[in-house]
């Protein structure tokens, strides 16, 4: 109840707010698990997404956000929970298992930071990770717009993609990048393919 009001009540808040067009959304099915993918450029970015999927979202965030004990509170509530970024963080690693085996929807940004590939220059291999090892399919987002009142923003949904091809508990470091990289050049193309940018 309180997940549902809030997600609510932000999604009307950036209704108004914000002129938001959402393409593609049709692509994810009811009941079947999925790993969302998102371009980072801004600490907006997590509430458009989580607030206008129609379906609910567990999202990872940097752990250093649960130091403030209000966020970790609310973030709990809201199925936020932390991830140690940069490194192979085991806890959190497990915890996505187990929401994608409940055929839950988990929302990751692939960059691990705003504007991560202008600063890393490639995506981190997490997501490919859970998506090899899990065989679950991966929707790309590509979120395009500047986060000015009244400006428009656009979420772009694409089809997912599956890679099931390279299932194994232990992806080896080159399909993992391969992924990664494909999942991430998918992304920047549903960012920028937005026919009415104006």
């Amino acid at each position: 109840m309180f997940r549902c009001f809030v997600k609510g009540c932000v999604y009307i808040f950036l209704r108004i707010f914000f002129r938001v067009k959402i393409k593609g959304q049709e692509n994810i099915e009811k009941g079947k698990p999925y790993i969302l993918c998102a371009n980072h450029s801004s600490n907006w970015d997590p509430v458009f997404l989580y607030a206008m999927t129609k379906r609910e979202l567990y999202m990872m965030a940097k752990v250093e956000l649960f130091k403030n004990a209000f966020i970790k509170w609310f973030g709990r509530k809201m199925n936020v929970f932390p991830v140690k970024r940069g490194k192979m963080d085991i806890e959190s690693m497990k915890y996505s298992l187990k929401i994608l085996k409940e055929n839950n929807i988990l929302a990751i940004f692939p960059e691990g930071t705003r504007n991560g590939l202008k600063k890393n220059g490639k995506a981190q291999n997490g997501t490919a990770y859970l998506a090899i090892r899990t065989g679950v399919q991966v929707v790309p987002v590509g979120i395009s717009g500047k986060y000015k009142p009244f400006s428009k923003i656009t979420l772009n949904y694409g089809k997912p993609l599956d890679f099931s091809e390279y299932k194994s508990n232990k992806p080896e470091k080159e399909v993992l990048e391969k992924v990664s990289q494909e999942i991430m050049n998918n992304i920047v193309e549903l960012q920028n393919n937005v026919d009415d940018k104006k």
